[in-house]
């Protein structure tokens, strides 16, 4: 076997170098993992009364005699339902699918999020006839489905932001939306509570929607990473 030398080199000269290098690896600082954001939580409320039933003029049998008109849904105290809020400025990149029902000749649930280029299913539980129309902010029909038997699953696709404003040729009452949103966002439920998770930390401004009542005030809110923050809203016509 052919040995080799290091002519006028040591052994300390070579090795010092390696040596040198693990140190500097060992030195090296650990990667830093990046928190999940901050989480918001908070209620809406509400003066302003509930809305009284609707009479039922069609297909009692199925739908009652009334219905709840759920235009504003407060509980005892006040807390205000299906009230979407949104962080603004911070987007969420996959489109989600919502699934909204026909339930007693009413819209089940009242709002639902969705983001652009998403589909809304679709899905009677009556046996009676519905239909799904479906119009823009604008007044732009996007789509108009008859649904006429129970068990029955329709998907339609939506594509652009805004509000979309669900109702039924049978049952005129009926009345639903879609937000179709690619910003962060959650909706109040029936105890007027919401709550946002993920949120970058920072300052934070929400755009607070409801179909009938209102904010008069920016709602800011400063979050931190790994925190919850708590914020609440009164809302009036």
């Amino acid at each position: 076997m052919a040995r080799f030398h290091l002519v006028g080199i040591s052994r300390n000269a070579v090795l010092w170098p390696a040596l040198t290098l693990a140190a500097v690896v060992v030195a090296l600082p650990r990667p830093v993992v990046a928190r999940a954001g901050g989480t918001i939580v908070g209620t809406i409320s509400t003066k302003e009364p509930a809305a009284k039933p609707i009479r039922v003029t069609i297909d009692p049998d199925v739908c009652g005699q009334s219905v709840p008109d759920e235009s504003v849904t407060v509980d005892a105290a006040g807390h205000l339902a299906n009230v979407v809020v949104t962080v603004t400025g911070v987007k969420v990149p996959a489109p989600v699918d919502a699934a909204v029902g026909n339930e007693k000749c009413r819209f089940a649930p009242r709002v639902s999020l969705l983001r652009p280029a998403g589909t809304v299913k679709m899905l009677s539980k009556d046996p009676v006839l519905h239909t799904m129309h479906a119009a823009a902010a604008d007044g732009k029909v996007l789509f108009n489905v008859s649904v006429p038997i129970p068990n029955m699953t329709l998907s339609k696709p939506v594509d652009k932001p805004g509000v979309v404003t669900l109702s039924c040729s049978t049952h005129t009452w009926m009345r639903g939306y879609l937000f179709v949103t690619e910003e962060l966002s959650g909706v109040s439920g029936a105890d007027g509570k919401f709550r946002i998770e993920g949120v970058p930390a920072g300052p934070r401004e929400l755009r607070v929607w409801h179909e009938a009542l209102k904010v008069t005030v920016p709602v800011k809110v400063v979050v931190k990473d790994g925190e919850t923050a708590t914020i609440d809203v009164t809302m009036v016509k």
